[in-house]
């Protein structure tokens, strides 16, 4: 099962030439997630060749730059004569805002764009195989992060092992793998824990959005596979940090350290440093001996399985 991440927009709350606003898109095995569309995320899409087909959106909070392309989008999505539904999940209280982004300028999408609050805590989406839940975040407004957080898979099936114990080749060994237990010819009945291992977990993504450092995100991202957190600043505006709610590269790598996540990515990136961001992805390094980058707008990245 694939899981890519596309970064469309790395950048703070001012755009530069370099960066766009916030805005991950994530495509897991043909499922297309978006959290947050800042300004011009459509134009990312066509730039680094997503396309338009999302299914889901999940805002973190009602700040422009993580919500004025959905307007966009949506029109965009409408004049592709897109039929199916779109839902955006979002914080309480946010529909009616959301509503009138919809319908910017008098628009009247030709589908159905569906609104759903759900509180931290809470599961946005849920599927066969997987979830999508809300963590509440501090930023001094109502914001939330998410987790795409996948179910376990079944144990590897050691053929060589129902081999030896008789089992013919064929539909057996997949109703083992399923976890039912089979009788050979002879009567012996063969237990699928006799030739399959424990289950192995799934994977798990972390988005934050805009943030202070907290224990909550450390709780949630628990050995996450990537951690996607807010590294506003580097360590000379730390207390521009602290004062808009935001957290620096080396803050977000000890909330990655603590939560001994396997690969830390750095965005929400400040304008300040649109000619050199390298302070803020140095100082993150030297708190987190992990995989650790500022990953440049567009740019895609596969997420392994833990045990791969």
């Amino acid at each position: 099962m694939s899981l890519r991440v596309t970064f469309l927009g790395t950048g703070g709350a001012v755009p530069t030439t370099e960066r766009a606003p916030s805005a991950v898109l994530c495509n897991r095995e043909g499922d297309r997630l978006l959290f947050d569309c800042g300004e011009g995320t459509q134009r990312q899409m066509m730039r680094f060749g997503t396309g338009f087909t999302v299914d889901h959106v999940f805002v973190s909070h009602l700040h422009g730059d993580h919500v004025l392309g959905l307007p966009g989008l949506v029109q965009t999505m409408d004049f592709n004569d897109r039929n199916e539904p779109l839902a955006v999940h979002c914080p309480p209280n946010a529909t009616r805002h959301l509503h009138d982004l919809v319908h910017a300028a008098g628009h009247d999408p030709g589908f159905q764009v569906r609104i759903n609050e759900v509180a931290p805590g809470n599961v946005a989406l849920e599927t066969d195989e997987y979830a999508v839940r809300a963590f509440e975040t501090s930023h001094g407004t109502r914001s939330q992060g998410y987790v795409l957080e996948e179910d376990d898979r079944l144990g590897r099936f050691d053929r060589a092992k129902a081999e030896e114990l008789g089992v013919p080749v064929g539909p057996k060994f997949g109703r083992l793998h399923e976890g039912e237990p089979v009788e050979l010819a002879d009567g012996t009945v063969i237990r699928p824990e006799q030739v399959v291992g424990p289950p192995r977990p799934g994977r798990r993504l972390v988005y934050t959005a805009d943030t202070r450092p907290q224990e909550r995100t450390v709780e949630v991202a628990a050995e996450a596979d990537l951690l996607i957190h807010d590294a506003t600043f580097a360590d000379d505006m730390a207390d521009r940090a602290r004062k808009t709610a935001h957290s620096t590269g080396r803050e977000a790598a000890e909330i990655a350290t603590r939560a001994d996540v396997a690969r830390l990515a750095l965005i929400h990136v400040s304008s300040r440093y649109a000619g050199d961001a390298s302070a803020i992805e140095r100082e993150a390094r030297e708190a987190f001996s992990g995989e650790c980058f500022i990953p440049a707008d567009g740019r895609k990245l596969d997420v392994p399985y833990p045990d791969v």
